[in-house]
């Protein structure tokens, strides 16, 4: 975070140096408000920047056999831009190495979803899961192997999730 903002501020700075460079080649005839008008949006810029490349940068770091299963785009009122374009905030992904088929049913499968959320500071949640292929119900494990209650909910046809882990 400390690097964003250490960023965020030459963003700024150099944006405000491409205002100075504009003034002086008017010979100070360009207005004196360019200058804090182009460190606010040079600011802006690399802010907006930086939140519609974090998935793909986040994406870049997974480990191999790792698959990216769901993506939540969330829109925020204080960033009206993500009314246009809405930003990737969050995604799920399969590790696809913590796969293991049930001893007694082959249609049961184990497997391990990591969830990353987009925020100050970036947060990550794993969970175990529980997948029926056949009857495509979907069940998280607590700690114990047992499944929390009210986890359990059926996939539809298709789903990501469903394809990855079914094959």
């Amino acid at each position: 975070m400390l690097w964003h903002l250490i960023a965020t501020v030459v963003a700024g700075f150099g944006a405000a140096g491409i205002a100075l460079m504009i003034r002086a080649a008017t010979r100070q005839k360009a207005p004196k408000w360019l200058v804090p008008v182009f460190a606010g949006a040079g600011m802006l810029a690399y802010q907006i920047h930086g939140e519609y490349t974090w998935f793909e940068h986040k994406q870049a770091q997974l480990p191999e056999g790792s698959v990216v299963v769901q993506k939540s785009r969330e829109p925020a009122i204080w960033k009206p831009w993500t009314f246009i374009i809405p930003r990737v905030g969050g995604f799920t992904v399969l590790d696809t190495n913590s796969i293991r088929t049930s001893a007694t049913q082959d249609s049961v499968v184990g497997f391990r979803l990591y969830r990353f959320e987009h925020s100050q500071t970036d947060q990550v949640a794993n969970s175990r899961y529980l997948l029926n292929c056949e009857s495509r119900e979907l069940g998280q494990l607590n700690d114990e192997g047992a499944f929390h209650d009210g986890s359990l909910t059926k996939l539809p046809n298709g789903d990501p999730l469903l394809t990855e882990v079914c094959r």
